[in-house]
């Protein structure tokens, strides 16, 4: 008898889980952005969230939640009710170098998680302050080394990507700098301006302005190849620091045990807005490289992400508190 009951209740909830996912979606979605407004990433989710409203009939709602270098809008994400009107961006800081640093962290980016689709990725750019002495990469090493620990460079927070970021460019630079922690690159490119630091590893899109108007200079992109939106400015590899490559990416994800039928109704939708024209030439413009794939793929990339990131952090000896 109780194995009948048990039976009947697992088909009751398969048969409610797919009547949910044929209706979905009734209302509005709620899109976590754990960055702050005008951040890169919260930049691109709206130019996605815009034109996903369309597909899906339905409104998607920015709701950016910062703080703990993006863990604190994850963690919400991941204990939110796993009926898709609730999702979360991840990104290399969320998914991998948060995890890969602090083992006590309040989520499990896989167990937690079903991943939806890859939203776009870039690579950070190297700026500095006009008042730097450097005019390339090397020239930036050569004066860091004469003067260990004065040269401050910004980060979005303490173990994101772009702390590590820091920390693997000066490992394999044999420099010393001094890490600044701020909430987003949006926020700390204005004391990078203001002078009061004088190096950033940071988001494109917040600094590129900055980079055209000749208020910042660009030494560097971190990617594996040089960015459609900076041309003339090489990557850290071509610059003199061979195998250096350092890429943000970021997508969307639901909780985990959302119904398979509506991870896959968004991922088809999420595509199918990254596919387009007017969206694509938007990211691009940004310094982003859409996205796309399969809801397989994006886990994929997080699980090799998770073990990359895992093993630069033991070797800098950074852990999260």
């Amino acid at each position: 008898m109780k194995r009948l009951l048990y039976a009947l209740s697992a088909t009751a909830l398969l048969v409610i889980s797919n009547a949910n996912a044929q209706s979905y979606p009734a209302k509005p979605v709620r899109l976590i952005v754990p960055f702050p407004p005008g951040s890169a990433t919260d930049a691109a989710a709206r130019v996605v969230a815009t034109r996903l409203s369309d597909t899906l009939g339905q409104s998607v709602v920015i709701d950016n939640r910062s703080g703990a270098s993006g863990n604190i809008g994850v963690e919400l994400g991941a204990r939110a009710l796993p009926d898709g009107y609730t999702l979360s961006l991840g990104t290399t800081s969320t998914h991998a170098v948060g995890p890969g640093t602090n083992p006590r962290i309040g989520y499990d980016p896989i167990r937690d998680f079903a991943p939806i689709a890859l939203m776009g990725s870039s690579p950070y750019v190297l700026a500095v302050h006009p008042s730097v002495n450097a005019n390339n990469l090397r020239e930036l090493i050569a004066l860091a080394k004469t003067k260990p620990g004065e040269l401050r460079y910004a980060s979005a927070g303490n173990t994101s990507l772009a702390h590590l970021a820091g920390e693997l460019f000066s490992t394999m630079a044999a420099v010393k700098l001094s890490h600044i922690p701020y909430k987003s690159s949006a926020l700390s490119v204005v004391d990078l301006l203001a002078g009061r630091i004088e190096i950033q590893f940071g988001s494109i899109s917040p600094a590129l302005p900055h980079i055209r108007s000749n208020r910042l200079r660009a030494l560097a992109v971190t990617g594996a190849a040089r960015l459609g939106a900076l041309p003339d400015t090489p990557t850290v590899s071509e610059a003199g620091l061979r195998g250096y490559e350092v890429t943000l990416w970021f997508g969307v994800l639901a909780p985990a045990r959302t119904p398979a039928a509506i991870v896959m109704q968004l991922n088809r939708a999420i595509v199918s807005v990254l596919s387009a024209n007017e969206a694509k030439e938007t990211l691009l413009a940004q310094g982003v490289q859409p996205g796309g794939g399969t809801p397989a793929a994006f886990a994929g990339l997080i699980q090799r992400e998770l073990e990359k990131w895992r093993g630069v952090a033991k070797t800098a000896g950074i852990e999260g508190e």
